[in-house]
């Protein structure tokens, strides 16, 4: 297939195009941060143009908020178990020096532990500091580089593919017209797509605090928005799964839920809350009495903290074949 790319910069933004055999598609940045796609299934007079824009998605203008919390969303963020990266090779094979592609890498997280067992990994990264934040931390790896950009409108070198591709609570932020194709496209015959989350269950047992403070969050107006408390992480469906399966690109392999526990000061966990997105983008006004009211809550304890469950499903697809035309 022969492809012809080409970009061009406007008042509001850059838009780069790319032509193939197949069709075209415009992708329209603003910062580097997409905000429209535009799809043409056939190149030629007849082809009808399908707009997506993106630029009034919530979830676009979130995904950018944690570039501005570069410096300490590393120390924030606790490390994911040693266990799911075990199971990782496990059910991919992979082995050192296989190519990795990290899509979302952040200031490292999830890169580093691959990096130190020896895999050469290509990391993207939309923000501009924690891709600076990412170099930083990896630059003792040679065969880790880290590229400022989306996923969307990132192109590897001429012929490069990969036998991994995955993302670490990063893929909900990925255009889903795009990304199980293009993560397909990247990878070599067999090759796997990883993809796992950090998320906040709620196992039996878990901490009061969180019932309490709900009551805080109602009140700003940032509530929970559904029945309390959740389902337990072991209820919880897979969603990622059901979305490997209808992309029509995976056969799923594996799927294995992960919880661990970490205690909080009042400071470590008002540190951990300035990482998410809907803090960060959370009004002062609304922000500012709730810290208050945690660390109020949490200074009337007798050690001053409290216990967070975290929560990963690592979902593994491989990719299927492509159809022989």
């Amino acid at each position: 297939m022969t492809k012809v790319s080409a970009s061009r910069n406007t008042e509001v933004g850059t838009s780069y195009i790319e032509a193939s055999g197949s069709g075209l598609l415009v992708l329209h940045l603003v910062q580097g941060i997409l905000v429209r796609v535009l799809r043409r299934d056939d190149p030629g007079d007849g082809g009808v143009w399908r707009c997506q824009d993106w630029s009034m998605s919530r979830d676009l203008r979130l995904r950018a908020t944690f570039d501005s919390v570069a410096a300490f969303y590393q120390d924030a963020r606790p490390d994911y178990p040693d266990e799911l990266y075990s199971d990782l090779l496990a059910t991919t094979g992979v082995t050192p020096p296989a190519h990795l592609l990290e899509v979302g890498c952040g200031p490292g997280k999830a890169t580093l532990p691959l990096a130190r067992m020896g895999f050469r990994i290509s990391a993207v990264e939309l923000g501009g500091a924690l891709a600076a934040e990412a170099r930083h931390r990896l630059a003792e790896f040679a065969d880790v580089s880290v590229v400022t950009s989306s996923f969307e409108g990132w192109e590897p070198p001429t012929g490069v593919r990969f036998d991994l591709v995955y993302a670490a609570t990063a893929w909900k932020w990925v255009d889903p017209e795009v990304k199980y194709a293009k993560a397909a496209a990247l990878l070599t015959q067999g090759g796997h797509l990883a993809v796992w989350n950090a998320d906040h269950p709620f196992p039996a047992g878990f901490d009061p605090f969180f019932t309490e403070i709900q009551q805080v969050y109602e009140e700003i107006g940032e509530g929970h928005g559904g029945p309390w408390p959740p389902p337990p992480p072991e209820d919880q469906p897979d969603p990622i799964a059901a979305e490997f399966e209808a992309s029509g690109h995976f056969t799923v392999v594996g799927s294995k839920l992960y919880v661990w526990a970490v205690r909080y000061t009042a400071d470590e966990y008002i540190a951990l809350l300035d990482t998410f997105s809907g803090h960060i983008a959370m009004d002062p006004a609304k922000r500012e009495p709730l810290y208050q009211e945690i660390r109020r809550r949490l200074a009337a304890r007798s050690d001053g903290r409290l216990t967070r469950h975290w929560s990963a499903v690592l979902t593994v697809g491989r990719r299927r074949r492509a159809a022989v035309s």
